[in-house]
């Protein structure tokens, strides 16, 4: 039996299957990964500007650095593996999503059941109360809160910064439920996500890998699909 087979016959035997996205399955919508050759703008690393304290130095650069951003994520469109995960949604065979993307594609793609690691680069949050905004445009200046006229900031985790405790309750949740995890496109480094599919498997369940490349994560899967998301998902559909 081939892997591309075997991993639909793990999918067509989930009882709760669940997802595990990172930055790969948005590069191939062409969303920088701000890592790497893609880590610089202008003369700022990509790294120093995703945090509390550069925001609080130079809100007017940060804001700047993200409207770029949402610039060049506005005119990006999901790919097939976007629409073939939304499909599955709709069918009922895939339970939730976790993504470690900020992008905002799969709910684009129709994707509701949606748990956001790291936030949504359209969303804002104020600084000082609990306003909370969602942006369809790319913003100009710097947002300031109509409730208390304070600055508002992209609604995302920062370097330095913890994961919000209600989204790693609902983390949780799911990868308790879940007998089977498709993990696409996450470089297995970044934590916590990374134990997420080890969550699952200590569980007695499953993981799915899809990766152009091996990770530290392939060791532990029941299966790796070597190439783009784009091009698997797909093709997994149609054996399902």
């Amino acid at each position: 039996m081939n892997h591309l087979q075997k991993a639909a016959d793990l999918l067509l035997n989930a009882e709760y299957l669940i997802v595990l996205t990172g930055a790969g399955i948005s590069k191939e919508s062409n969303v920088p990964t701000f890592r790497g050759k893609d880590g610089l703008w202008k003369q700022y690393n990509a790294m120093d500007l995703a945090t509390p304290q550069a925001f609080s130095q130079d809100p007017q650069l940060v804001w700047e650095w993200y409207t770029w951003r949402q610039k060049l994520i506005a005119t990006c469109i999901p790919n097939p593996a976007h629409h073939t995960l939304a499909n599955w949604e709709k069918n009922g065979t895939l339970k939730s999503l976790i993504t470690q993307n900020v992008d905002g594609l799969h709910r684009k793609a129709g994707s509701t059941k949606v748990i956001e690691v790291h936030g949504d680069i359209w969303t804002l949050k104020c600084t000082r109360c609990s306003f909370h905004s969602r942006k369809t445009e790319p913003a100009e200046g710097i947002p300031t809160c109509p409730t208390c006229n304070a600055n508002l900031r992209p609604d995302v985790v920062w370097f330095g910064e913890s994961l919000p405790s209600m989204i790693m309750d609902q983390i949780f949740v799911e990868l308790q439920k879940a007998d089977t995890i498709l993990v696409i496109g996450t470089s297995a480094l970044v934590q916590p996500a990374a134990s997420f599919p080890l969550l699952v498997k200590r569980q007695g369940g499953r993981i799915l890998e899809v990766n152009i490349e091996e990770t530290p994560l392939t060791f532990a899967a029941d299966v790796h699909l070597s190439g783009k998301a784009g091009e698997i998902l797909p093709q997994l559909d149609q054996l399902l």
